[in-house]
């Protein structure tokens, strides 16, 4: 068992996306109740892929510690995965900035 792999009674019993894989999966074209196998495969990719990159963020970043300059590091070769993530950022920064705006004002 790989060290980003769940133990198989933990993988099969976690199932903390599927009312959000399920919604994303009709979104983008599916019948608007897919097959709960369908659900649970995408889920699970997803959960792995995410273990990856939070393993893979911890190798190279500081102990015990990920940043968001780690997870950029990781997707930098993929323009599309780079380019959401500094668009995320931004608008990130945006609602901070917003927010700290509508704090000030009270």
């Amino acid at each position: 068992m790989a060290d980003s792999e769940l133990p198989p009674s933990d993988s099969q019993n976690i199932f903390l996306f599927t009312l959000i894989v399920r919604s994303m999966l009709y979104g983008f074209g599916d019948v608007e109740n897919p097959l709960p196998e369908t659900v649970a495969m995408v889920e699970e990719i997803a959960i792995q892929y995410i273990l990856d990159m939070t393993r893979r963020a911890m190798e190279i970043g500081r102990v015990g510690k990920i940043t968001v300059e780690d997870i950029a590091y990781l997707v930098r070769s993929d323009p599309r995965k780079f380019s959401r993530a500094k668009e995320l950022l931004l608008l990130s920064e945006e609602l901070n900035k917003a927010k700290k705006a509508f704090d000030n004002d009270f």
